[in-house]
């Protein structure tokens, strides 16, 4: 396969694509899903492993330079069209501007923070890289509390007395070390769970709580 690599790379860069035929005639040899590129691809997957690692570099090599190879044709296609009075219509309708949208779980934040202000709350943020003493310590999780097992909880491989936090409680303890009483704060962000990802559960999600 190294070598139909290495020959493959040389017809892709002594390619000459200047007319539109030539161009799809390009496409279909070397981009297309049933092209040669994606045909070595097809084939890696049943290497064996040692195999993939040494060609897994030059083949996606390969991929990118057949791509840049077409985008290079395409814009000297175009240029060449230019030149030779044929310009682009200007009178054609342009492509329509389409917003972007919130995202639901923002729609929903953002309601709960709204109606929580209005009662003089406000919202207190966290780390969501938190030590051990904010998120089981301080909370009363005794040493073997299961919520410390590696099955339900992410550490951080570098400092084990760090975790992704599993719930936003570390933020009523960091308000309550930070702030004077009466305290009214609102605790919304992302908390971790070594869950399986399936329809039902996720490795993360949102939750919201107030102190």
């Amino acid at each position: 396969m190294k070598e139909q690599i290495a020959q493959l790379l040389a017809e892709v860069e002594g390619y000459v694509a200047d007319t539109p035929e030539a161009l799809e005639a390009y496409k279909r040899k070397f981009t297309n899903k049933k092209g040669a590129v994606n045909a070595l691809f097809e084939a890696f997957r049943a290497l064996p492993p040692a195999e993939k690692r040494e060609l897994g570099r030059p083949l996606n090599e390969l991929k990118k330079r057949a791509g840049e190879r077409l985008q290079e044709f395409q814009q000297a296609l175009k240029s060449s069209q230019t030149q030779a009075g044929q310009p682009d219509d200007l009178f054609l309708p342009g492509d329509p501007h389409v917003p972007g949208a919130r995202h639901p779980l923002s729609i929903v934040l953002g309601r709960i923070v709204e109606i929580f202000e209005r009662i003089g709350y406000r919202v207190y943020e966290g780390p969501e890289i938190e030590d051990d003493w904010h998120n089981f310590t301080a909370l009363n999780f005794p040493p073997n509390h299961p919520a410390r097992d590696m099955q339900d909880t992410f550490f951080v491989s570098r400092d084990p007395d760090y975790v992704l936090r599993t719930h936003t409680s570390p933020v009523q303890i960091r308000a309550m070390e930070n702030e004077q009483p009466p305290l009214r704060v609102l605790a919304p962000g992302r908390v971790y769970r070594n869950e399986a990802i399936s329809a039902r559960t996720h490795c993360f999600f949102h939750q919201v709580e107030g102190l």
